[in-house]
């Protein structure tokens, strides 16, 4: 290995020893001359340094070939050719690593190092070009063709580039802190045009590339002309390196000085007793007016003597401030006035709302109670129902009802514990929970609290909230509910807390239990009509600018609506067709200035497009083996075929449709009941070892389970295997044994109320499901017949044809 000890010119990087170089004189111009230069000399490969004439530069030799070739021309006539190599990456170059152009040096002096190495002190001598390598082992030794370097130009152009690269060189020297003073004194004392630009050339840091082009100019004006341009580059990094430096050397003087400043000032306020006594004291006249329980008061008086002691600049002292300053936001024991007037109560949730009677008469009963006893722990409402039917707004009409504050916190995605209990007040960031958050917004500690969405409470790494609410909502223990940033107990009972969610299936058992369900149920088509009256229509008049318009919308047009374009238990698709209806009539009357201020069943094709939805598809079950289903899902209940076909085989069960595992069983139960009646029924028995049964229940994209169509595929099965059509206009639920009985199912008045908007006409039930029936009113499913009944084989001999 071969390198170039670090230059101490122009290198703001390296703390490096000076070591005097002496420019040429006139004795050595002449030994020059007396030197003869021979065409074959050996080779020294260099990694990261480029030798220029006249220069002398010391040089670390560690690899073998480059250390054989030194001994050996200083043995001889102490001549060796330089060459920088192409990337000084290479550990063994070979000739095409080596550059055309170097410089042959002489060797001054050779030293043996005490670690084994050797060090030798070159001077640069003539440029040459390489011809070609004769030799490689055991080092380089090449055939060279001698450069004559061209005169100096005699023209002040040349002076000027020759002063200019001195003054930027020692402007480069000035600014670098890590440079030698020496280094300027060097400069000042060469005389030599020559010399200077192959010295300042050598030491300048900059890349090897860059170097090695201003070698390999012939002219030495042209040399000064690059050397210049580079000096530049360097002189302006130089400058803005500077500024950088002083630039931060000036922040840190700033800091020191305003720590010193503040330190000044910490004595002064201390001298003077001015700290923060006005703080303090606005706190304490606060806190005079608070009604607050023993344990809360003890708190703030030690947390404002602490407050007293702190200085403002230090970091605890805005923990303890935020912390003090909640305690005296949070209304302890500051209520609102509860409205009992029950007429006025009643009168407001049916003007809010249209229906739900059986929530309506649950929130009077709580009125009257409280009423009665003055004070009763809070029960926990959780309203469960298909999304749209209005559960959110009902918290909202049961607040401005019993003349409460209302809040509502959203749990839908909350996966965070601390969302509930709050954070350590030591944490930087630290927040109560968004209980209290909200009680101190609200500023009343009895308002109606909406706990939205809490079936969709998740729960990670971080905790499980819906483990943090069984504290928030049992009302044996959320009198004395802990808050980890308030670190004091605080007291729930008198919030109304009312929870909302869309099923009770992913609700954790245990939170379920302190819940208090009532189920919403869907909408029947007449409800629907009333409510679009009611609440949609003139909601969207005053939302499309058409509230000064008459509008009128008749009620079979609104059942139209509701019939032919919305499927859902809820009415926000409702809401989104009477929207559309309303934007065509704003675009009419912006369009002419007038409008038709009646909407005819004629013009909602022509608004809202071609119905979306038809009753006429139950018309066409007119072949063996479908059957109609009902269904509940979260969204209120839902229409489902079962379809069964018999094919070549060997009595296989196929099941699709995205079946889930009740489902299945339901399936296998079925045919199995089929099989062990098959007589009775009327099935020739030795079908079921001829062909294959496949069972498909469409709309195979969504998932489907549960029991409840049991019923329905026994029907499909039987009619399929006999051949006998199933009953237009037909729908039944139920679940199935293998002795053949029909068990009750869930969900009958959103079923019901499915078969209804679908156009059904009878429903076969469970007779046990006969309550949930007479529950719904009786004008929301006039026409429709019900079949009450015990056994499978009554269901067969009212379904098939």
């Amino acid at each position: 290995m071969s390198r170039s000890q670090q230059p101490f010119f122009m290198n703001s990087e390296d703390d490096v020893d000076f070591m005097p170089i002496i420019p040429i004189t006139e004795g050595e111009q002449e030994e020059e001359k007396s030197i003869v230069y021979p065409d074959v000399v050996p080779v020294l490969p260099l990694r990261n340094t480029v030798l220029f004439p006249g220069v002398v530069i010391p040089i670390t030799v560690g690899r073998d070939k480059s250390i054989k070739a030194v001994n050996d021309a200083y043995k001889g006539d102490k001549l060796i050719a330089v060459l920088a190599q192409k990337d000084s990456s290479v550990e063994e170059p070979s000739p095409e690593d080596l550059v055309e152009i170097g410089t042959v040096a002489k060797i001054i002096k050779l030293i043996k190092m005490p670690d084994g190495g050797t060090t030798v002190i070159l001077q640069g001598k003539r440029r040459f070009r390489l011809l070609n390598i004769l030799e490689q082992d055991p080092y380089f030794k090449a055939s060279v063709e001698y450069l004559q370097e061209t005169e100096q130009p005699k023209d002040q152009n040349f002076d000027a580039l020759v002063s200019n690269i001195k003054e930027l060189a020692t402007q480069i020297i000035q600014l670098s802190p890590n440079i030698p003073s020496e280094a300027a004194i060097i400069l000042k004392n060469i005389e030599n045009p020559s010399f200077l630009i192959h010295f300042v050339a050598g030491n300048m840091n900059t890349d090897v590339k860059e170097k090695q082009q201003i070698l390999e100019l012939n002219d030495i004006d042209k040399r000064a002309e690059e050397l210049n341009r580079l000096l530049h580059r360097e002189l302006q990094f130089a400058q803005l390196k500077d500024q950088v430096t002083n630039k931060t050397r000036t922040e840190i003087d700033k800091q020191q000085r305003e720590y010193f400043l503040q330190q000044q000032l910490k004595s002064i306020k201390e001298e003077l007793g001015t700290d923060n006594v006005a703080e303090v004291n606005q706190m304490r006249q606060k806190a005079e007016g608070k009604k607050w329980p023993a344990a809360a008061k003890q708190a703030f008086s030690t947390g404002i003597e602490k407050l007293e002691r702190m200085h403002p600049s230090t970091p605890d002292y805005s923990v303890v401030y935020n912390h003090l300053d909640l305690m005296l936001d949070l209304p302890w024991d500051e209520t609102t006035e509860d409205n009992y007037d029950l007429k006025n109560a009643k009168k407001v949730l049916d003007a809010d709302h249209y229906g739900m009677h059986k929530i309506k008469e649950r929130i009077l009963e709580y009125l009257a109670v409280l009423k009665l006893k003055g004070d009763m722990k809070s029960p926990i409402l959780c309203f469960v129902g298909p999304p749209g039917i209005g559960k959110t707004s009902l918290g909202r009409s049961i607040a401005h009802a019993i003349g409460r504050k209302y809040v509502r916190l959203s749990l839908g995605g909350l996966h965070d514990e601390s969302e509930i209990r709050g954070h350590r007040k030591t944490y930087i960031g630290a927040m109560p929970g968004r209980i209290l958050q909200n009680l101190r917004k609200v500023k009343t500690s009895n308002p109606v609290m909406i706990l939205d969405e809490i079936d969709k409470v998740g729960n990670d790494h971080r905790g499980d909230p819906s483990s943090a609410l069984l504290e928030v909502l049992d009302p044996e223990q959320n009198n004395t509910f802990y808050d980890n940033y308030l670190e004091l107990e605080y007291d729930l009972s008198k919030v109304l807390f009312i929870a909302t969610a869309n099923s009770l299936q992913s609700i954790q058992p245990a939170l379920r239990d302190r819940l208090e369900i009532i189920d919403l149920s869907g909408y029947a088509i007449e409800e629907k009509v009333e409510i679009a009256k009611r609440h949609l229509i003139p909601k969207q008049q005053e939302a499309h600018g058409l509230a000064k318009q008459n509008l009128k919308i008749a009620d079979p047009v609104i059942e139209k609506i509701v019939e032919s374009y919305t499927r859902e238990s809820g009415v926000r698709e409702l809401d989104r067709q009477v929207a559309s209806v309303m934007r065509y009539k704003a675009r009419e009357f912006a369009t002419n200035g007038k409008m038709k201020t009646q909407v005819l069943a004629k013009d909602v094709e022509k608004i809202l497009g071609v119905p979306r939805y038809s009753n006429d598809m139950y018309k066409t079950v007119n072949q063996p083996g479908v059957a109609v289903g009902l269904a509940w899902t979260y969204v209120g209940g839902d229409i489902l075929f079962i379809e069964a076909l018999l094919s070549e085989g060997k009595g296989e069960l196929k099941l699709t449709g995205n079946l889930g595992n009740v489902m299945k069983e339901s399936a296998s139960t079925a045919l199995t009941y089929l099989q062990a009646n098959a007589k009775k029924i009327g099935v020739d028995a030795e079908l079921f070892n001829k062909r294959s049964i496949h069972i498909h229940v469409p709309e195979g994209a969504v998932p489907k389970d549960g029991p409840s169509a049991g019923v329905t595929m026994l029907t499909a099965l039987t009619s399929v295997f006999t051949g006998r059509r199933v009953k237009p206009y037909l729908a039944m639920t139920g679940e199935i044994t293998l002795r053949g009985q029909v068990l009750p199912v869930g969900g009958i008045k959103e079923k019901i109320l499915a078969a209804k908007r679908a156009g059904l006409k009878e429903v076969i039930l469970c007779w046990q499901n006969e309550k949930d029936v007479k529950e719904i009113d009786p004008s929301f499913i006039g026409g429709m017949t019900f079949h009450y009944v015990k056994t499978m084989q009554q269901v067969l001999d009212l379904a098939l044809v």
